[in-house]
């Protein structure tokens, strides 16, 4: 019975990364329509997007130590509510400080997706399956995306942008309903009295130089993927020349590319690990063989037509994938129980302030120059992470 309900959970799970991923990609989608009835300038847009940033890094912390206090059923299921109530109110808006209020909101709710999803993997599974099931975890995000585009235009286009938020926030307060009534105590030691006896004090996590490694990493390669989600459907627009309902049709291909390599990159170093490598060589070859590849985002920038632009831009979010589910297994297996939730929310936190920084200036560079130099970026990044972790990681391990 615990297996089964174990993968019901991992299927909740599942399904609220990709509510996540697929409420905040809305707006990249609509932002189009928004911006002709409201007249909302790039710049805006970037303040928009920092709104978001501001309160998903605050609460990507503080959420992660919140959740290793509660446990991961009432976190996440918190989180859920939150974020899916503040969709439902992107619906309502009227106005570009409207849009910076909600998107705030939105920021604080989905701040906690994350942290909520490692910590609930970890309470359910072992080492040998970890990794893959934070894959299926972390790919319900990818499967968000892969939806938003061709979703969105649909509604958009048949039933007004608004709905294109409405709907979404719906079924997000559905889902919280269900992950309620799922039987958990019986399974999963997750009572606030049981938790805070096993917890660790924060300070000494911060301490911990292990953890500077995973945020110096985050704070490195996040802000790729926030303009991968806030700006590339503006790329394929105003430089691809592609409509509306073109982009709806193709865009959703790099983050099926996505999906696959986050359950396809645990599958592998499980499958590894099963046979007797180590943890550390597991994860850290998948790591680099997923850095090698993005090597290719510079091309971007310079192929002649919009579907090998968009080939490019699949692998590297297929890279992506390899990466991100063994950075954050890799955290798991280092942190165990008492941290996992506040080591992967501290460093969500670094790289949310990183993009935080940067998108701003996003804008300016679009305006002023072109898309090149942050495809150029973008190929430099992983590479530049990956021999971080190499030689500031010796070895993966548990520490505590």
């Amino acid at each position: 019975m615990k297996n089964r309900i174990a993968w019901l959970v991992l299927i909740l799970v599942f399904v609220a990364t990709g509510l996540n991923f697929l409420d905040r990609q809305v707006l990249s989608m609509t932002i189009i329509k928004i911006q002709e009835e409201f007249h909302i300038t790039d710049v805006q847009y970037g303040w928009i997007n920092t709104s978001f940033l501001v309160s998903y890094a605050l609460m990507f912390t503080v959420g992660g130590r919140i959740i290793d206090t509660v446990g991961g059923k009432i976190g996440l299921g918190l989180a859920v509510l939150i974020w899916s109530v503040a969709c439902l109110l992107h619906g309502a808006m009227q106005g570009f400080y409207q849009l910076i209020a909600f998107r705030f909101l939105l920021g604080f709710g989905e701040g906690g997706c994350f942290p909520g999803a490692a910590k609930v993997v970890y309470e359910w599974f072992d080492e040998k399956k970890r990794g893959m099931a934070n894959g299926i975890a972390i790919g319900g995000s990818a499967l968000g995306a892969v939806l938003a585009p061709p979703l969105t235009t649909y509604v958009a286009s048949n039933y007004g942008w608004r709905a294109s938020f409405i709907i979404p926030g719906i079924i997000g307060v559905m889902w919280v309903l269900v992950w309620f009534l799922v039987p958990w105590q019986k399974y999963v030691v997750s009572g606030r009295e049981k938790i805070m006896a096993y917890r660790i004090p924060f300070v000494t996590i911060l301490k911990n130089r292990y953890l500077w490694v995973f945020v110096a990493i985050r704070f490195l390669l996040d802000p790729v993927m926030y303009f991968l989600m806030f700006w590339v459907p503006k790329y394929l627009s105003e430089y691809r020349g592609m409509s509306f309902e073109r982009i709806g049709d193709l865009f959703w291909i790099p983050f099926l590319a996505l999906g696959i390599s986050n359950i396809f990159g645990g599958w592998i170093s499980d499958k590894l690990v099963q046979r007797g490598v180590s943890l550390n060589s597991a994860r850290k070859w998948v790591m680099g063989v997923a850095a090698g590849l993005t090597i290719s985002a510079p091309f971007i920038a310079f192929v002649d037509s919009y579907q090998l632009a968009i080939a490019l831009l699949s692998l590297l979010l297929f890279a992506h994938g390899f990466w991100i589910t063994n950075y954050i297994t890799a955290i798991s297996d280092m942190f165990g129980s008492k941290a996992t939730s506040t080591v992967v929310g501290v460093s969500g936190t670094a790289g949310a302030l990183s993009s935080l920084l940067i998108n701003p200036f996003i804008g300016e560079i679009v305006t002023r120059y072109s898309y090149t130099p942050l495809w150029v970026v973008a190929g430099l990044m992983y590479p530049l992470g990956f021999l971080l972790f190499v030689g500031l990681v010796p070895r993966v391990k548990a520490l505590f």
